[in-house]
């Protein structure tokens, strides 16, 4: 049980047994061996810091502060989605007489082989192991995933060769590939290639800016549990770990360097640009992927600060993030499931029939906007510290990084309440009856959403006590000051005292109508969704130009790519027609170019 080669190894032997065992009998062994995992995950916590050797290789595995508590949430995450796709996949025989569950075992075997690497090669070869599982649980989708999932390989497995590169550049450079050696200085071109190299793995991993847009996609095709699993949540912990791995720990990064501004700048657009994408969205699904987006924005301008508050408000947000973006993905997931829809257009209203997803879900949605004293304001708080302090150090556009920070988390609180809005409230648009999600299905999000109160509420008490300050580097000072407990008081009262002036309204007389426009009855085709909330935005000049670029692909890394080869490749085929005088032509022609050249030369 402490021990991780045999943890990671029978992790990896029950993956390929579940893939052998009876259909019926594969979800209750993959919920065993994740139970497994997670009281494995206790012992390595404990242990910490503790380092392991293999084959008279020393330090092959490492545990510490950052990996300890990053791998206890990695089997958190693990059982609880297990758990949830007991209820969600029932029935779902495209999916489940696949090898799901298999997949999802494998991935959490890799996830803590990469967590617990200490030496880049061995890491490397757990994380390009993820991009395979990743791709194979996107394309259970069935037909539609087909594309997503081989766009998701080719960010992932790009980002992966761009790694490789890097590596080779840290081995000329400091001659070994272990993450506990001496920091390298980012003082030469070389040292700063290589740190972007193996960022940009790390943004393509997280989700970050310009290497995103395998999320979105996959989010429409690929079953929600997955999404929930990777992009929401593991995928998170995993890239941004990589990246403070990388920045403080591979690297020495430097409050006001290059490599500071460069995660700086990373960081601001990739709030900004994708809530901004995630406001004119009309599937919910594809609007909460944007949002796993916009958040590493926040992950990657902690980490940029390089101060001891801003790193540690990253990686509590990476934290945070992966609690409650699970969470919403769970809780959309139960929507789904029972309205058989995603398209806002035609949700509504359902609140009163499903109030256990209704509360989980507005949980998330005010953690994930920043709103007191749930979790999610405590890591922006702390972010927004990072950013002060880093203009007490002499930086000329910290406001710059503050105010994208700010914007983009009444961006995104401007986008939930759309969302709420044009799902839960207002009329109803699925007309059937509905009910509450399961208990396999409502037990994972009740635990997520009491995981968001409790981070917020007790948040020096618990996470950062235990899980991030150690692993930022200890004690820290802090700015401002904030006392969640008095505040949840407060909000507490205030919210008491609405509820009496509510109830002491004649409330039992009140009179019911059905919605009206000028004295007319709404139809149900004519109930608004509020989806088009924000609509106004893509008709003004700029806003318009820019996101009808983003619909016809420009900001696409992918589909730029494609389009460049394809366009190479079309004109290659042109001059390459197999006409013999064509091919004459052009032998002539690099003749002349040849003999050019040689009259230069001998001139």
């Amino acid at each position: 049980m402490n021990n991780p080669f045999f943890i990671i190894g029978s992790i990896f032997a029950a993956s390929v047994i579940c893939a052998f065992l009876p259909k019926k009998v594969r979800p209750a062994f993959a919920l065993l061996t994740s139970a497994f995992l997670l009281m494995a995950s206790f012992e390595l916590y404990r242990l910490s810091p503790a380092l392991w050797s293999l084959f008279g290789y020393s330090s092959i595995l490492r545990v510490d502060t950052l990996s300890s508590f990053v791998i206890l949430f990695i089997a958190v995450f693990g059982i609880l989605i297990v758990l949830y796709s007991m209820g969600f996949l029932k029935g779902n025989e495209e999916v489940t007489n696949g090898h799901y569950y298999s997949y999802i075992l494998a991935t959490l075997a890799g996830s803590i082989g990469a967590v617990l690497a200490n030496n880049l090669l061995i890491f490397i070869s757990f994380w390009g192991f993820l991009g395979i599982t990743l791709y194979l649980l996107i394309s259970l989708g069935g037909e539609a995933a087909r594309t997503p999932a081989k766009k998701t390989f080719i960010i992932v497995g790009g980002s992966d060769a761009l790694m490789v590169l890097g590596l080779a550049m840290i081995w000329r450079m400091s001659g070994h590939m272990m993450m506990d050696g001496r920091p390298i200085p980012l003082e030469n071109n070389m040292a700063i290639y290589a740190f972007v190299c193996l960022a940009l793995g790390a943004f393509a991993k997280a989700g970050a800016l310009p290497l995103h847009t395998w999320i979105p996609d996959s989010s429409e095709a690929a079953p929600l549990p997955v999404m929930a699993f990777l992009p929401a949540s593991l995928d998170k912990l995993i890239g941004i770990y990589f990246l403070a791995r990388l920045s403080f720990g591979i690297f020495s990064v430097r409050p006001n360097t290059f490599a500071s501004i460069f995660l700086l700048t990373i960081g601001s657009v990739t709030i900004i640009a994708a809530v901004m994408m995630a406001l004119i969205q009309h599937n919910m699904k594809r609007l909460l992927s944007y949002h796993a987006v916009s958040q590493v924005g926040y992950m990657v301008l902690g980490i940029g600060t390089a101060n001891p508050v801003g790193i540690a408000g990253g990686l509590f947000h990476m934290l945070n993030h992966a609690i409650y973006k699970c969470l919403l993905f769970l809780t959309a997931g139960a929507v789904e499931k029972k309205t058989q829809t995603t398209d806002l257009d035609r949700l509504g209203g359902i609140a009163g029939a499903m109030p256990v997803t209704f509360v989980c879900f507005l949980v998330g949605s005010l953690a994930i906007s920043g709103i007191p004293p749930l979790n999610g304001f405590v890591s922006k708080w702390m972010v927004y510290q990072g950013l002060i302090d880093l203009g007490r150090t002499g930086s000329k556009l910290w406001v710059i990084w503050l105010v994208s920070a700010m914007f983009g988390s009444a961006l995104t609180l401007a986008s939930f309440m759309k969302l709420l809005h044009a799902v839960f409230l207002g009329q109803r648009g699925v007309k059937k009856e509905l009910e509450e999600a399961a208990p396999s299905m409502s037990a994972p999000s009740v635990i997520l959403a009491a995981l968001c109160i409790a981070f917020g509420v007790f948040a020096f008490e618990l996470p950062l006590k235990y899980f991030i300050v150690p692993a930022a580097g200890g004690a820290m000072s802090y700015i401002g000051l904030w006392q969640p407990g008095l505040a949840t008081i407060l909000i507490i009262a205030g919210l008491g005292i609405g509820a009496l002036i509510y109830l002491a309204g004649n409330v039992k007389n009140a009179r019911v109508s059905e919605p009206f426009v000028g004295g007319e009855s709404l139809s149900a085709e004519e109930r608004p969704t509020g989806t088009e909330f924000y609509n106004t935005v893509t008709e003004l000049p700029l806003f318009g130009n820019i996101y009808k670029a983003a619909k016809n692909g420009l900001f696409d890394i992918y589909e730029v790519g494609r389009r460049m080869t394809f366009g190479l490749s079309g004109i290659l085929q042109y001059l390459h027609n197999g006409v013999l005088p064509t091919y004459l032509v052009w032998c002539l022609i690099g003749m002349l170019i040849l003999f050019v050249i040689f009259v230069r030369i001998i001139g």
